[in-house]
């Protein structure tokens, strides 16, 4: 590829720039802070900012009039899957959860408003599930969705509560804020989180988060498998089997449980 000069896209630059500064600020900057750092004109930084926001890669707070990433960003960055070679730590790991349970077991992160999946182990038994790589998963009645939610900081948990729909599936899916924040409680207080049929009937899901060096939530694994196979006993065993294994991915990406 040539390295000339002549082939440069300057406002491209400016807006990776952009990008990069902003990482570094959880909350965000204003449109002022933005232009007087990186030395960009106010109209191109509003043109920049403005098409990042319409975009879906950045989030503008009227109120604050800062503006921040947003996790579409971190969906891309999973979709390469570079960050501390997470998958080449939980793959493995998901294969042999998988055959301790005989069930699917699967990985996944947050996305921008959904979780989306990332990967498999598929179980043993004849009838097993199977998902594609970048389905999107709900948050309010995923087991996947509700055990990340739990732990992740305020801020970033009331985003992702503004964006959820609370879509009902059936008549056990929570369908309520709070309701849902008491459930994330439970979850806390358990150290798994369970989708009891609450959007397929019929399906059962037990999830646990995995953590990062950042002591961030960067993703959960779960297991799927039809109820008639996970009585209570065996939810009880399989979820102390997928808390361990969490633990041990979350110790290997650097987080202290100390």
């Amino acid at each position: 590829m040539k390295n000339d000069e002549s082939y440069k896209v300057p406002n491209l630059e400016k807006g990776i720039a952009v990008l990069e500064y902003l990482s570094l600020y959880n909350i965000g900057r204003s449109l002022q802070e933005i232009k007087n750092e990186l030395d960009i004109s106010q109209t191109t930084a509003y043109r920049i900012l403005n098409t990042l926001v319409r975009l879906g890669y950045l989030i503008y707070n009227e109120d604050t009039k800062y503006y921040r990433l947003s996790r579409k960003m971190l969906s891309l960055g999973y979709r390469a899957i570079n960050e501390h070679n997470l998958l080449e730590v939980v793959l493995p790991h998901l294969r042999n959860l998988r055959d301790i349970v005989k069930e699917t077991v699967c990985f996944g992160v947050l996305g921008d408003e959904k979780g989306i999946f990332i990967e498999q182990a598929q179980g043993n038994h004849t009838f097993r599930f199977i998902l594609s790589p970048g389905k999107p998963f709900e948050l309010h009645c995923s087991a996947p969705g509700k055990a990340i939610m739990a732990y992740l900081s305020e801020n970033v948990r009331d985003y992702y509560l503004s964006q959820m729909k609370f879509e009902r599936y059936n008549s056990r899916t929570i369908i309520d804020q709070k309701a849902y924040l008491e459930e994330l409680e439970k979850v806390k207080e358990k150290g798994y989180a369970m989708d009891n049929e609450e959007e397929l009937t019929g399906v059962v899901c037990i999830g646990a988060p995995i953590f990062n060096y950042t002591n961030y939530p960067c993703g959960a694994i779960w297991i799927s498998g039809p109820k008639d196979r996970l009585s209570k006993a065996i939810i009880s065993s399989y979820a102390q089997s997928i808390m361990n294994t969490a633990r041990i991915i979350s110790e290997e990406l650097g987080y202290s449980f100390n």
